[in-house]
């Protein structure tokens, strides 16, 4: 059984809504345009009487998985393909009925898994077949309907995905904002765990280390925005000018994934060696707190896609210093602390573009 959040009220509850509401403002002005957009051109431009599927397809492509709406046209195409031949193949041949359905959805649905094309056509083949097992009025119509509707498909597809790149916020401003809350969270929290060294306060660990496991969900939605802006700026030309500063940050999110979880088992070790009564730690305090900063001033860099020198002569700086902080006597916490805080430096450098030869020199 779940535990209730404590921190949980009406109030906090109605501004995550209206917060996601407000993120999710663009997707739905997306979604708006483009099914609209497919049932005009489906009705005025191609004639089709009753074109359903063609706003359909317009918000399954706006709607797609993040980072595959390139493939959306190709799915839903062959989707389409398929549920058309296996319901008209077996419509001709065994009529209608309930088992007739369920069978020309079991073959539809089978023939997509074997031909491996991908879920959004797998649930196409099987919405195609349907539609001409339950829908079609009459075997003679079935020719043009599976003609129309395969029609409406690509046109809400393409529009789908024209308006989803034309529409589409700017990918940098995106990932500037995503990437600032995780860091911004990341140096928060390697002030708090300093904070704890220093003064030898556990309860201030443990809210470093709650810190720590809160960066799950902005890390994860960082990674969304970095295939969604990355796809953008390979696809729009809009946004071409931008590939760079995308491919900067995009290139960086794997260490910044690594630094996160290495500043995980650094705040859970902190955590307890100060409850274990462990105070050699202060030490490596003043280490950490430049870390904390280096961690901000490496997402100022990304902001203005700068060279990164100063960030890492801070880096090299926090790792020679969190180095010094170990003594002959030095208990098996602090000698955690320190290798984590030198992974974490070595996580940043690696995000600024330093090469493992490079980074062995520069922390030899």
């Amino acid at each position: 059984m779940s535990i209730p959040d404590a921190t949980w009220t009406p109030r906090r509850e109605w501004r995550r809504r209206t917060h996601e509401l407000r993120t999710s403002s663009i997707v739905i002005v997306q979604i708006c345009a483009a099914a609209t957009l497919a049932w005009v051109i489906a009705t005025q431009l191609a004639g089709h009487p009753q074109p359903f599927f063609a706003p359909i397809a317009a918000v399954i492509s706006v709607t797609s998985a993040i980072g595959h709406r390139r493939w959306i046209l190709v799915e839903l195409a062959a989707g389409v393909a398929i549920g058309i031949l296996v319901g008209e193949l077996f419509l001709g041949l065994i009529g209608r009925g309930s088992w007739q359905l369920a069978l020309v959805i079991v073959i539809a649905a089978s023939v997509a898994v074997l031909l491996d094309i991908g879920r959004l056509a797998t649930i196409q083949a099987c919405t195609s077949a349907i539609l001409l097992v339950t829908v079609v009025p009459t075997a003679a119509t079935v020719e043009q309907i599976a003609v129309d509707r395969f029609v409406d498909a690509l046109i809400g597809g393409a529009v789908g995905l024209l308006v989803s790149t034309a529409l589409a916020p700017d990918p940098v401003a995106e990932l500037e904002r995503d990437a600032n809350a995780v860091l911004g969270e990341l140096a928060d929290l390697l002030g708090s765990a300093a904070t704890a060294l220093r003064w030898g306060d556990p309860g201030v660990a443990w809210t470093a280390l709650q810190q720590g496991r809160a960066l799950e969900g902005p890390l994860r939605s960082l990674g969304d925005t970095a295939a969604s802006s990355e796809e953008l700026a390979r696809i729009s030309p809009l946004r071409w000018r931008q590939r760079e500063h995308v491919l900067l940050y995009t290139r960086s999110l794997r260490y910044v994934d690594h630094a996160v979880r290495d500043a995980r088992v650094l705040t859970r070790r902190i955590d307890t060696m100060l409850r274990r009564g462990y105070t050699d730690g202060v030490a490596a305090a003043p280490a950490l707190q430049q870390l904390a900063g280096a961690v901000r001033l490496f997402a100022d860099d990304l902001a203005e896609q700068d060279r990164f020198d100063e960030v890492r002569q801070t880096l090299v700086a926090v790792a020679r210093r969190a180095t010094d902080s170990l003594t002959g006597d030095a208990s098996l916490g602090l000698t955690v602390v320190v290798a984590q805080t030198r992974a974490l430096a070595a996580d940043l450098l690696y995000a600024t573009g330093t090469t493992s030869d490079e980074l062995d020199q520069l922390l030899d």
